[in-house]
């Protein structure tokens, strides 16, 4: 019996990952499931670049706005839902497309990491609550400098999370070799010549509704401490809302921070050999490979 195929897109942010998989979702018969850690938060839109119900163009799209960004939502959470969202869009026969760039949710949900199975120590949390986010990511450079490696330095609860592993571990799992299962698994990534150039145009584009949408999320009941773990913009934009940066600073810092996220994930990425990497501009060539890697075992 033929292994069901199941089409993986990633890449670093702002590199054109959502309009990608929205063309070749209406190609090859397709719906979306997002393996992105913050745009499964209701409200968090903008700074997540979540994609519109326009540029959806009517495809389905899965995982996203299914959580209360007050609370934390874990990859387990996101494993459960995202295999029973994948069995319901096989049963319709389409295809399912997981496109995002959480790295460690897309190797959780493809089988090429381990979960860590480690319950949380609310003693050892308390105990590293007292270190700032710079002492803590000594710790875990000290302890695991591959993990430290691609984790958001200035996530505190992350990092908390990582020692945790650890603790339990003693390191925090790495990729293993796949399993025998009855999927198939299409990787490619988008890896933009002028990332840096996207991200900067982005985020001017983006700052003022950034800025109205952490209002309103705060206004709603979203506390700049909340808007600190869930990083990046949000942790910025929280920063100047409370008056603690200038635009400027907070443009010139966040460009910084996001630059630095986008070297992470591609560090993350690379390890994955099975990746096949394009530039956005070769449509045409994604296509004819995507269709190829899609016949194969028929």
């Amino acid at each position: 019996m033929a292994q069901q195929k199941i089409l993986v897109i990633v890449g670093p942010t702002a590199s054109g990952k959502s309009g990608l998989a929205v063309r070749l979702a209406r190609k090859f018969n397709g719906e979306i499931i997002s393996a992105d850690s913050r745009q499964l938060y209701r409200g968090l839109d903008i700074g997540t670049g979540k994609i519109t119900r326009e540029e959806m163009r009517g495809i389905p799209h899965y995982l996203l706005d299914v959580a209360n960004p007050k609370k934390q939502f874990s990859v387990a959470q996101y494993k459960l839902l995202a295999d029973k969202f994948a069995r319901y869009i096989v049963r319709k026969d389409k295809l399912p497309i997981v496109v995002g760039g959480t790295g460690f949710y897309i190797d959780v949900l493809t089988g090429t990491t381990v979960f860590p199975d480690v319950p949380p120590n609310k003693l050892l949390r308390s105990k590293l609550d007292k270190f700032n986010k710079e002492k803590l990511f000594l710790m875990l450079k000290k302890k695991d400098p591959r993990r430290a490696s691609t984790i958001d330095r200035d996530n505190k609860v992350r990092l908390i999370r990582a020692l945790e592993i650890i603790d339990i571990l003693g390191k925090v799992p790495t990729r293993q070799p796949a399993r025998s299962t009855s999927l198939d698994f299409v990787f490619i990534g988008l890896k933009p010549e002028n990332l840096d150039e996207r991200i900067y145009k982005r985020l001017l584009k983006r700052l003022e509704p950034m800025i109205r949408e952490g209002t309103k999320l705060h206004s709603q009941g979203l506390s700049y401490q909340r808007m600190h773990q869930l990083g990046l913009e949000y942790r910025y934009i929280a920063l100047y809302l409370q008056g603690k940066l200038s635009r400027e600073e907070t443009i010139d810092k966040l460009y910084v921070k996001i630059r630095r996220y986008a070297k992470r994930q591609m560090t993350w990425f690379k390890r994955n050999k099975k990746i096949r990497w394009f530039e956005p501009s070769q449509a045409k060539e994604i296509e004819k490979y995507v269709r190829i890697e899609l016949s194969k075992g028929d």
